[in-house]
């Protein structure tokens, strides 16, 4: 892959970007309305010699965050993708308990629609915690290792970091949520949780592989706009570090 005519060897400290605005909006966005809209729904495919296949429709959407991470990373570096990962947490936690109070809030008489209310923002406690700390944990983990195969790879291979850092994030994320959201919950047998964890996981990668070329293609746009390609050489890799 060609690299942009300047390239920065280091953390994109102290630099205003163009675009990196819009890349956060637009991952804090998915983030939010892949759980908002598509979470809620199962849907199904109709597969040869198998029928109709079920599939949580928010797997559709959700994989995106992770290209968009893959693009935060690979272009501005760890640290500005870091801020990123926090900004789509507390979007997140925000949204959980912003359903939770609303749709706690007693029906004004004559108003007949909370039960539809309940049914598409009611959520389960539980569920919600599980959701939050395996994104969180997915999406750094996801970053760590990109910016690490960077290092490694000498900024060569863009498909080995994205499909590399979705398997090891993607992995990460359905370690986490699908035992802490289901596990020994009603209907969900160990087996189940299981063969659903790793299901999941496999379309989650499978998505990312698919976009591989539309991943290249705007890692390359942004690198020439932008006029940058960060390595992460001496990089505080804490997710809790504050500096940028």
């Amino acid at each position: 892959m060609d690299r942009p005519a300047q390239t920065r060897h280091a953390p994109a400290e102290g630099r205003h970007f163009r675009y990196y605005d819009f890349v956060m909006a637009a991952f804090v966005a998915i983030l939010l309305l892949s759980n908002v809209i598509g979470a809620g729904k199962v849907a199904t495919v109709p597969l040869p010699l198998i029928g109709d296949w079920p599939f949580g429709a928010g797997i559709l959407f959700f994989p995106l965050s992770y290209v968009i991470g893959d693009v935060l990373t690979e272009v501005y570096g760890y640290a500005c993708a870091r801020r990123v990962i926090w900004a789509g947490t507390a979007a997140v936690s925000f949204m959980a308990v912003m359903s939770w109070i609303v749709v706690a809030l007693p029906p004004a008489p004559g108003w007949t629609n909370q039960a539809a209310y309940e049914a598409v923002f009611g959520q389960v406690p539980r569920i919600v915690l599980a959701s939050i700390c395996a994104f969180w944990a997915g999406e750094f983990v996801n970053a760590y290792v990109m910016a690490r195969m960077k290092l490694w790879t000498d900024g060569r291979h863009l498909w080995s970091r994205t499909i590399g850092s979705t398997v090891v994030g993607q992995g990460v994320d359905s370690l986490i949520f699908y035992p802490l959201a289901f596990w020994g919950a009603p209907g969900w047998t160990g087996a189940l949780v299981v063969t659903v964890l790793f299901t999941q996981w496999a379309l989650k990668v499978g998505w990312e592989v698919l976009l591989t070329p539309v991943t290249y293609w705007i890692v390359n746009s942004l690198k020439r706009a932008e006029g940058v390609d960060v390595f992460d050489t001496g990089t505080d890799f804490n997710p809790f570090a504050t500096k940028v």
